[in-house]
Protein backbone atom coordinates (compact mmCIF):
# COMPACT_ATOMS: atom_id res chain seq x y z
CA UNK A 1 0.00 0.00 0.00
CA UNK A 2 1.73 2.86 -1.34
CA UNK A 3 -1.05 5.90 -1.77
CA UNK A 4 -0.99 8.33 0.89
CA UNK A 5 -4.48 8.38 0.53
CA UNK A 6 -5.01 4.61 1.22
CA UNK A 7 -2.65 4.23 3.78
CA UNK A 8 -4.24 7.38 5.46
CA UNK A 9 -8.09 5.26 5.24
CA UNK A 10 -6.27 2.21 6.59
CA UNK A 11 -4.61 4.06 9.53
CA UNK A 12 -7.74 5.53 10.29
CA UNK A 13 -9.90 2.89 10.58
CA UNK A 14 -7.56 0.99 12.78
CA UNK A 15 -7.80 4.35 15.01
CA UNK A 16 -11.66 4.83 14.33
CA UNK A 17 -11.99 1.21 16.22
CA UNK A 18 -9.34 1.77 18.90
CA UNK A 19 -11.46 4.56 20.03
CA UNK A 20 -14.58 3.01 20.12
CA UNK A 21 -12.73 -0.06 21.99
CA UNK A 22 -11.34 3.01 24.64
CA UNK A 23 -14.40 4.38 25.36
CA UNK A 24 -15.60 1.27 26.72
CA UNK A 25 -12.21 1.12 28.74
CA UNK A 26 -13.14 4.68 29.38
CA UNK A 27 -15.54 3.40 31.77
CA UNK A 28 -14.02 0.52 33.42
CA UNK A 29 -13.02 0.72 37.42
CA UNK A 30 -9.73 -0.40 39.03
CA UNK A 31 -10.93 -4.16 38.98
CA UNK A 32 -11.60 -4.47 35.96
CA UNK A 33 -8.82 -2.38 34.27
CA UNK A 34 -6.72 -4.61 35.90
CA UNK A 35 -8.38 -7.60 34.90
CA UNK A 36 -7.17 -6.70 31.44
CA UNK A 37 -4.09 -6.05 32.45
CA UNK A 38 -3.81 -9.72 33.86
CA UNK A 39 -5.05 -11.12 31.00
CA UNK A 40 -2.25 -9.08 28.41
CA UNK A 41 0.51 -9.95 30.98
CA UNK A 42 -0.66 -14.01 31.10
CA UNK A 43 -0.99 -14.18 27.16
CA UNK A 44 3.18 -13.77 26.79
CA UNK A 45 3.88 -15.41 30.52
CA UNK A 46 1.89 -18.64 29.84
CA UNK A 47 5.08 -21.32 29.53
CA UNK A 48 3.86 -22.65 25.82
CA UNK A 49 3.68 -19.52 24.89
CA UNK A 50 6.12 -17.41 25.86
CA UNK A 51 8.45 -20.33 24.39
CA UNK A 52 6.83 -20.00 20.94
CA UNK A 53 7.16 -16.32 21.01
CA UNK A 54 10.81 -16.54 21.83
CA UNK A 55 11.61 -19.08 18.97
CA UNK A 56 9.35 -17.48 16.94
CA UNK A 57 11.15 -13.97 17.50
CA UNK A 58 14.60 -15.39 16.33
CA UNK A 59 13.19 -17.65 13.71
CA UNK A 60 12.07 -14.19 11.83
CA UNK A 61 14.47 -11.79 13.00
CA UNK A 62 17.67 -14.00 12.89
CA UNK A 63 19.39 -12.22 16.19
CA UNK A 64 19.14 -12.88 19.98
CA UNK A 65 18.99 -16.64 22.07
CA UNK A 66 16.09 -18.67 22.50
CA UNK A 67 16.42 -19.29 26.18
CA UNK A 68 17.41 -15.77 26.91
CA UNK A 69 14.23 -14.70 25.03
CA UNK A 70 11.97 -17.15 27.23
CA UNK A 71 13.75 -15.41 30.05
CA UNK A 72 13.66 -12.09 29.01
CA UNK A 73 9.78 -12.50 28.35
CA UNK A 74 9.23 -13.67 31.73
CA UNK A 75 11.06 -11.74 34.04
CA UNK A 76 10.60 -8.23 31.88
CA UNK A 77 6.76 -9.03 32.20
CA UNK A 78 6.29 -10.10 35.89
CA UNK A 79 8.81 -7.78 37.28
CA UNK A 80 5.94 -5.16 35.25
CA UNK A 81 2.95 -6.79 36.76
CA UNK A 82 4.68 -6.58 40.39
CA UNK A 83 5.26 -2.77 39.99
CA UNK A 84 1.52 -2.24 39.08
CA UNK A 85 0.38 -4.65 41.40
CA UNK A 86 -1.99 -2.24 43.77
CA UNK A 87 -0.60 1.06 41.50
CA UNK A 88 -4.00 3.48 41.45
CA UNK A 89 -4.74 4.44 37.71
CA UNK A 90 -8.48 5.11 38.21
CA UNK A 91 -10.31 7.68 39.55
CA UNK A 92 -8.78 9.32 42.29
CA UNK A 93 -5.23 8.21 42.24
CA UNK A 94 -4.04 11.05 45.24
CA UNK A 95 -4.89 13.01 47.93
CA UNK A 96 -3.04 15.99 49.53
CA UNK A 97 -4.88 17.56 52.80
CA UNK A 98 -1.67 19.90 52.94
CA UNK A 99 -2.25 21.65 49.26
CA UNK A 100 -5.62 20.74 48.51
CA UNK A 101 -4.76 18.76 45.43
CA UNK A 102 -6.75 15.76 44.38
CA UNK A 103 -5.13 13.59 41.51
CA UNK A 104 -7.42 11.88 39.08
CA UNK A 105 -6.27 9.38 36.16
CA UNK A 106 -7.64 10.01 33.25
CA UNK A 107 -6.68 7.99 29.79
CA UNK A 108 -4.40 9.40 27.37
CA UNK A 109 -6.66 7.79 24.29
CA UNK A 110 -5.02 5.90 21.61
CA UNK A 111 -1.10 4.81 22.01
CA UNK A 112 0.74 4.74 19.19
CA UNK A 113 3.45 2.00 20.23
CA UNK A 114 6.64 1.71 17.92
CA UNK A 115 8.57 -1.36 18.88
CA UNK A 116 11.84 -2.93 17.85
CA UNK A 117 13.21 -6.55 16.01
CA UNK A 118 15.38 -6.88 19.42
CA UNK A 119 12.40 -7.55 21.22
CA UNK A 120 9.58 -8.52 19.48
CA UNK A 121 7.59 -10.32 22.00
CA UNK A 122 8.63 -8.34 25.14
CA UNK A 123 8.50 -4.49 24.17
CA UNK A 124 5.10 -4.62 23.10
CA UNK A 125 3.83 -6.46 25.40
CA UNK A 126 5.51 -4.09 28.08
CA UNK A 127 3.55 -0.90 26.39
CA UNK A 128 0.66 -2.64 25.89
CA UNK A 129 0.20 -3.68 29.48
CA UNK A 130 1.51 -0.39 30.65
CA UNK A 131 -1.45 1.30 27.88
CA UNK A 132 -4.30 -1.08 29.21
CA UNK A 133 -3.49 0.13 32.85
CA UNK A 134 -4.74 3.55 31.82
CA UNK A 135 -7.27 2.50 30.64
CA UNK A 136 -5.82 3.26 27.29
CA UNK A 137 -6.69 1.44 23.69
CA UNK A 138 -2.67 1.05 22.29
CA UNK A 139 -2.16 0.27 18.22
CA UNK A 140 1.20 -1.54 18.25
CA UNK A 141 4.01 -0.24 15.21
CA UNK A 142 6.71 -3.17 15.03
CA UNK A 143 9.65 -3.56 13.43
CA UNK A 144 9.02 -5.26 9.85
CA UNK A 145 11.03 -8.26 11.25
CA UNK A 146 9.62 -8.56 14.27
CA UNK A 147 5.91 -8.57 12.98
CA UNK A 148 4.94 -11.76 12.91
CA UNK A 149 6.04 -12.64 16.53
CA UNK A 150 4.12 -9.05 17.20
CA UNK A 151 1.08 -10.35 15.90
CA UNK A 152 1.05 -13.78 17.41
CA UNK A 153 1.28 -11.98 20.63
CA UNK A 154 -1.70 -10.26 19.68
CA UNK A 155 -3.52 -12.91 19.22
CA UNK A 156 -2.90 -14.48 22.26
CA UNK A 157 -4.03 -11.20 23.87
CA UNK A 158 -7.31 -11.03 22.20
CA UNK A 159 -7.72 -15.06 23.12
CA UNK A 160 -7.48 -13.86 26.64
CA UNK A 161 -9.79 -10.94 26.14
CA UNK A 162 -12.30 -13.44 24.51
CA UNK A 163 -12.39 -15.38 28.01
CA UNK A 164 -12.92 -12.24 29.83
CA UNK A 165 -15.35 -10.47 27.56
CA UNK A 166 -13.28 -7.70 26.87
CA UNK A 167 -13.18 -5.62 23.21
CA UNK A 168 -10.18 -6.73 21.30
CA UNK A 169 -10.13 -3.35 19.78
CA UNK A 170 -8.16 -2.31 22.67
CA UNK A 171 -5.16 -3.86 21.13
CA UNK A 172 -4.29 -3.48 17.39
CA UNK A 173 -0.98 -4.10 15.18
CA UNK A 174 -0.94 -2.36 12.09
CA UNK A 175 -0.71 -4.42 9.00
CA UNK A 176 1.95 -5.89 7.15
CA UNK A 177 3.93 -4.81 5.38
CA UNK A 178 4.85 -2.41 7.67
CA UNK A 179 6.25 0.89 6.19
CA UNK A 180 7.79 4.17 7.43
CA UNK A 181 4.12 5.55 5.97
CA UNK A 182 2.07 3.31 7.38
CA UNK A 183 4.18 4.26 11.37
CA UNK A 184 4.11 7.95 10.52
CA UNK A 185 0.56 8.04 9.35
CA UNK A 186 -0.42 6.02 12.88
CA UNK A 187 2.15 8.55 14.64
CA UNK A 188 -0.36 11.51 13.73
CA UNK A 189 -3.30 10.00 14.19
CA UNK A 190 -3.50 8.57 17.79
CA UNK A 191 -2.85 10.53 20.53
CA UNK A 192 0.34 9.63 22.40
CA UNK A 193 3.46 8.66 20.43
CA UNK A 194 5.83 5.92 22.66
CA UNK A 195 8.55 5.13 20.68
CA UNK A 196 11.33 2.64 20.81
CA UNK A 197 14.21 1.33 18.41
CA UNK A 198 16.37 3.24 15.79
CA UNK A 199 16.83 6.54 16.44
CA UNK A 200 15.16 7.14 13.10
CA UNK A 201 11.69 5.95 14.40
CA UNK A 202 12.78 8.02 17.91
CA UNK A 203 13.44 11.17 16.11
CA UNK A 204 10.08 10.61 13.80
CA UNK A 205 8.40 10.43 16.91
CA UNK A 206 9.65 13.69 17.96
CA UNK A 207 8.69 15.53 14.95
CA UNK A 208 5.31 14.04 14.09
CA UNK A 209 2.92 16.58 15.60
CA UNK A 210 1.74 13.79 18.43
CA UNK A 211 2.81 14.22 22.11
CA UNK A 212 5.74 11.58 22.11
CA UNK A 213 7.97 9.84 24.24
CA UNK A 214 11.14 8.74 22.70
CA UNK A 215 13.96 6.74 23.89
CA UNK A 216 18.16 7.93 23.55
CA UNK A 217 20.78 5.71 21.74
CA UNK A 218 22.51 3.43 23.73
CA UNK A 219 26.05 2.72 23.99
CA UNK A 220 26.80 2.10 27.48
CA UNK A 221 30.22 2.11 29.30
CA UNK A 222 31.47 0.63 32.19
CA UNK A 223 33.80 1.37 35.06
CA UNK A 224 36.07 -0.73 36.82
CA UNK A 225 38.45 0.69 39.79
CA UNK A 226 41.45 -0.51 41.44
CA UNK A 227 39.01 -1.55 44.04
CA UNK A 228 36.77 -4.20 42.52
CA UNK A 229 36.74 -7.94 42.68
CA UNK A 230 37.84 -9.10 39.40
CA UNK A 231 36.49 -11.97 39.46
CA UNK A 232 32.79 -10.54 40.65
CA UNK A 233 33.03 -7.93 37.89
CA UNK A 234 33.70 -10.50 35.16
CA UNK A 235 30.83 -12.81 35.98
CA UNK A 236 28.58 -9.54 35.89
CA UNK A 237 30.23 -8.26 32.72
CA UNK A 238 29.85 -11.52 30.89
CA UNK A 239 26.39 -11.59 31.83
CA UNK A 240 25.46 -8.85 30.71
CA UNK A 241 27.01 -8.69 27.84
CA UNK A 242 26.43 -12.16 26.27
CA UNK A 243 22.19 -11.78 27.40
CA UNK A 244 20.55 -12.79 24.40
CA UNK A 245 23.53 -11.79 22.44
CA UNK A 246 24.04 -8.01 23.33
CA UNK A 247 20.87 -6.91 21.84
CA UNK A 248 19.91 -4.88 24.44
CA UNK A 249 20.73 -0.90 24.73
CA UNK A 250 21.83 -1.37 27.95
CA UNK A 251 24.35 -3.42 27.26
CA UNK A 252 27.97 -2.46 27.87
CA UNK A 253 29.62 -1.52 24.83
CA UNK A 254 33.03 -0.14 26.03
CA UNK A 255 34.72 -0.95 29.60
CA UNK A 256 37.12 1.43 30.71
CA UNK A 257 39.59 -0.63 33.30
CA UNK A 258 41.65 1.76 35.91
CA UNK A 259 45.43 0.65 35.29
CA UNK A 260 46.17 -1.54 38.58
CA UNK A 261 43.36 -3.93 37.79
CA UNK A 262 43.46 -3.94 34.29
CA UNK A 263 45.77 -7.41 33.84
CA UNK A 264 43.64 -9.01 36.56
CA UNK A 265 40.44 -8.21 35.22
CA UNK A 266 41.38 -9.55 31.66
CA UNK A 267 42.33 -13.00 33.12
CA UNK A 268 38.90 -12.24 35.06
CA UNK A 269 36.96 -12.01 31.57
CA UNK A 270 39.26 -14.48 29.78
CA UNK A 271 38.13 -17.38 32.88
CA UNK A 272 34.64 -16.68 32.25
CA UNK A 273 34.72 -17.51 28.17
CA UNK A 274 36.14 -13.57 26.93
CA UNK A 275 38.92 -13.80 23.47
CA UNK A 276 41.11 -11.12 23.29
CA UNK A 277 41.42 -9.83 19.96
CA UNK A 278 45.05 -8.69 18.44
CA UNK A 279 45.40 -5.70 16.16
CA UNK A 280 45.60 -7.73 13.01
CA UNK A 281 42.17 -9.73 13.77
CA UNK A 282 40.72 -6.59 15.35
CA UNK A 283 40.77 -4.95 11.54
CA UNK A 284 38.87 -7.92 9.74
CA UNK A 285 36.92 -7.43 12.67
CA UNK A 286 36.03 -3.86 11.78
CA UNK A 287 35.35 -4.80 8.11
CA UNK A 288 32.81 -7.35 9.36
CA UNK A 289 31.00 -4.73 11.74
CA UNK A 290 31.12 -1.35 9.90
CA UNK A 291 31.74 -2.48 6.23
CA UNK A 292 30.97 1.19 5.17
CA UNK A 293 30.26 2.61 7.99
CA UNK A 294 27.13 1.45 9.97
CA UNK A 295 26.46 -1.11 11.90
CA UNK A 296 26.18 -4.21 9.39
CA UNK A 297 22.98 -6.62 10.33
CA UNK A 298 25.85 -9.45 10.08
CA UNK A 299 27.28 -8.69 13.48
CA UNK A 300 23.73 -7.34 15.35
CA UNK A 301 22.47 -9.69 17.59
CA UNK A 302 25.07 -12.83 16.47
CA UNK A 303 26.99 -14.98 19.05
CA UNK A 304 30.81 -14.54 19.35
CA UNK A 305 31.99 -17.47 17.78
CA UNK A 306 29.44 -16.52 14.67
CA UNK A 307 30.40 -13.38 14.95
CA UNK A 308 34.99 -14.54 14.95
CA UNK A 309 33.58 -16.94 12.47
CA UNK A 310 32.12 -14.25 9.51
CA UNK A 311 35.24 -12.40 10.03
CA UNK A 312 37.23 -15.10 8.79
CA UNK A 313 39.39 -15.26 12.62
CA UNK A 314 39.64 -18.97 12.12
CA UNK A 315 41.65 -19.33 15.13
CA UNK A 316 39.16 -17.27 17.42
CA UNK A 317 36.23 -19.31 16.82
CA UNK A 318 37.89 -22.12 17.47
CA UNK A 319 38.08 -21.05 20.74
CA UNK A 320 34.19 -20.86 21.39
CA UNK A 321 34.17 -17.49 22.61
CA UNK A 322 31.53 -16.33 24.60
CA UNK A 323 33.22 -12.17 24.39
CA UNK A 324 35.58 -10.64 21.66
CA UNK A 325 36.94 -8.17 23.79
CA UNK A 326 39.36 -5.24 21.66
CA UNK A 327 41.59 -2.67 22.79
CA UNK A 328 40.31 0.45 22.06
CA UNK A 329 41.85 4.09 22.71
CA UNK A 330 40.17 6.55 20.54
CA UNK A 331 36.21 7.69 20.28
CA UNK A 332 34.10 9.13 17.54
CA UNK A 333 33.24 7.65 13.40
CA UNK A 334 36.99 7.12 13.15
CA UNK A 335 37.31 4.75 16.06
CA UNK A 336 33.80 2.70 15.38
CA UNK A 337 34.46 0.31 18.17
CA UNK A 338 33.69 3.34 20.61
CA UNK A 339 30.24 3.46 19.09
CA UNK A 340 27.22 0.80 19.95
CA UNK A 341 27.66 -2.98 18.82
CA UNK A 342 24.77 -4.47 19.29
CA UNK A 343 27.23 -7.93 19.65
CA UNK A 344 28.89 -10.10 21.84
CA UNK A 345 31.69 -7.42 21.07
CA UNK A 346 33.31 -5.09 23.48
CA UNK A 347 35.84 -1.72 23.64
CA UNK A 348 38.20 -2.18 26.15
CA UNK A 349 40.13 1.26 27.30
CA UNK A 350 42.86 1.44 29.78
CA UNK A 351 43.41 4.48 31.70
CA UNK A 352 45.39 5.52 35.43
CA UNK A 353 42.62 6.25 37.83
CA UNK A 354 39.51 6.99 38.45
CA UNK A 355 39.40 10.61 37.22
CA UNK A 356 40.99 9.40 33.87
CA UNK A 357 38.06 6.53 34.08
CA UNK A 358 35.20 9.03 34.13
CA UNK A 359 36.83 11.68 31.64
CA UNK A 360 36.85 8.37 29.66
CA UNK A 361 33.72 7.58 29.69
CA UNK A 362 32.63 11.85 29.02
CA UNK A 363 34.38 11.58 25.71
CA UNK A 364 32.55 8.00 24.52
CA UNK A 365 29.09 9.33 25.15
CA UNK A 366 30.12 12.83 23.71
CA UNK A 367 30.09 10.75 20.58
CA UNK A 368 27.60 8.44 21.50
CA UNK A 369 25.22 7.03 24.08
CA UNK A 370 25.16 10.58 26.16
CA UNK A 371 21.76 10.44 28.79
CA UNK A 372 21.52 6.18 28.93
CA UNK A 373 23.64 4.70 31.88
CA UNK A 374 26.64 4.01 33.03
CA UNK A 375 27.91 1.26 34.96
CA UNK A 376 30.28 0.97 38.03
CA UNK A 377 32.11 -2.26 39.70
CA UNK A 378 33.92 -0.59 42.73
CA UNK A 379 33.84 -0.92 46.59
CA UNK A 380 33.76 3.31 46.76
CA UNK A 381 30.54 4.39 47.51
CA UNK A 382 31.40 8.24 47.07
CA UNK A 383 32.18 7.08 43.28
CA UNK A 384 28.85 6.36 42.14
CA UNK A 385 27.08 9.40 43.48
CA UNK A 386 30.53 11.28 41.85
CA UNK A 387 29.43 10.20 38.71
CA UNK A 388 25.72 10.74 39.24
CA UNK A 389 26.50 14.21 39.76
CA UNK A 390 28.83 14.83 37.21
CA UNK A 391 28.21 12.78 33.67
CA UNK A 392 25.78 13.56 31.31
CA UNK A 393 24.02 10.17 32.43
CA UNK A 394 20.22 9.57 34.05
CA UNK A 395 21.29 5.92 35.72
CA UNK A 396 24.38 4.84 37.56
CA UNK A 397 24.48 0.77 38.14
CA UNK A 398 26.75 -0.12 40.57
CA UNK A 399 28.10 -3.73 40.68
CA UNK A 400 25.56 -5.00 38.72
CA UNK A 401 25.28 -6.65 35.16
CA UNK A 402 23.72 -3.56 33.91
CA UNK A 403 21.86 -5.28 30.81
CA UNK A 404 19.86 -6.85 33.48
CA UNK A 405 19.34 -4.28 36.28
CA UNK A 406 19.04 -1.05 33.89
CA UNK A 407 15.38 -1.62 32.97
CA UNK A 408 14.91 -3.12 36.56
CA UNK A 409 15.73 -6.25 38.20
CA UNK A 410 13.95 -8.13 41.06
CA UNK A 411 17.19 -7.37 43.51
CA UNK A 412 17.24 -3.19 42.20
CA UNK A 413 14.32 -0.16 42.97
CA UNK A 414 14.46 0.46 39.15
CA UNK A 415 11.19 0.25 37.85
CA UNK A 416 11.00 -3.00 35.40
CA UNK A 417 10.65 -1.31 31.63
CA UNK A 418 12.21 -1.83 27.94
CA UNK A 419 12.01 1.62 27.29
CA UNK A 420 14.54 4.07 29.49
CA UNK A 421 13.94 7.68 29.08
CA UNK A 422 17.96 9.35 28.23
CA UNK A 423 16.94 13.28 29.18
CA UNK A 424 18.23 16.40 27.73
CA UNK A 425 21.16 14.69 27.04
CA UNK A 426 20.14 11.76 24.83
CA UNK A 427 17.41 14.08 23.15
CA UNK A 428 14.73 12.77 25.27
CA UNK A 429 11.72 14.80 27.33
CA UNK A 430 12.06 12.25 30.35
CA UNK A 431 14.43 10.73 32.07
CA UNK A 432 12.47 7.51 33.97
CA UNK A 433 12.20 4.21 33.41
CA UNK A 434 8.96 4.41 31.19
CA UNK A 435 6.27 3.27 32.96
CA UNK A 436 2.41 3.42 33.65
CA UNK A 437 2.07 7.18 34.91
CA UNK A 438 3.51 8.14 31.16
CA UNK A 439 0.18 6.43 29.51
CA UNK A 440 -1.73 8.60 32.08
CA UNK A 441 -3.45 12.65 31.73
CA UNK A 442 -3.46 13.24 35.49
CA UNK A 443 -6.55 16.05 36.50
CA UNK A 444 -6.22 18.15 39.82
CA UNK A 445 -8.51 19.67 41.99
CA UNK A 446 -7.56 22.43 43.93
CA UNK A 447 -9.69 23.62 46.86
CA UNK A 448 -8.56 26.18 49.23
CA UNK A 449 -6.08 26.15 51.88
CA UNK A 450 -5.08 28.28 54.83
CA UNK A 451 -3.16 31.40 53.33
CA UNK A 452 0.59 31.86 54.11
CA UNK A 453 2.10 34.59 53.10
CA UNK A 454 5.90 34.59 53.34
CA UNK A 455 7.73 37.49 54.68
CA UNK A 456 10.49 39.65 52.46
CA UNK A 457 13.02 38.41 55.44
CA UNK A 458 11.92 34.50 55.05
CA UNK A 459 12.75 34.69 51.00
CA UNK A 460 15.45 37.17 50.87
CA UNK A 461 17.30 37.17 54.58
CA UNK A 462 19.98 35.17 53.46
CA UNK A 463 20.96 36.82 50.55
CA UNK A 464 20.39 40.30 52.21
CA UNK A 465 22.69 39.41 55.07
CA UNK A 466 25.33 37.77 52.58
CA UNK A 467 24.70 40.84 49.91
CA UNK A 468 22.83 43.49 51.86
CA UNK A 469 19.36 44.69 50.88
CA UNK A 470 20.89 46.89 47.80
Amino acid sequence: MSDPNEVRSMVGALVERARAAQRIADGHDQARTDELVAAAGWAIMEPGRNRALAELAVADTGIGVVDDKVRKNHRKTLGLLRDLLGAKSVGVIAEHPDTGIVEIARPVGVVCAVTPSTNPAATPANKIINALKGRNAVIVAPSPKGWTTCARLVEHIHAEFDRIGAPRDLVQLLPSPVTKASTAELMRQCDLVVATGSQANVRAAATCGTPAFGVGAGNVAGIVDESADPAAAAERILRSKTFDNATSCSSENSLVLVAAIRDAMVDALRAQGAVLVDGRHKSALQALMWPDGKLSPAAIGQSARTVAERAGLADVAAQNPRLLLVEESGFGADFPFSGEKLSPVLALYTVPDFAAAAETVRRIYAYQGAGHSVGLHSAHADRALWLGLNLPVTRVIVNQAHAIATGGSFDNGLPFSLSMGCGTWGGNNFSDNMNYRHYLNITRISRPIPERVPTEREIFGAYFDKYGPR
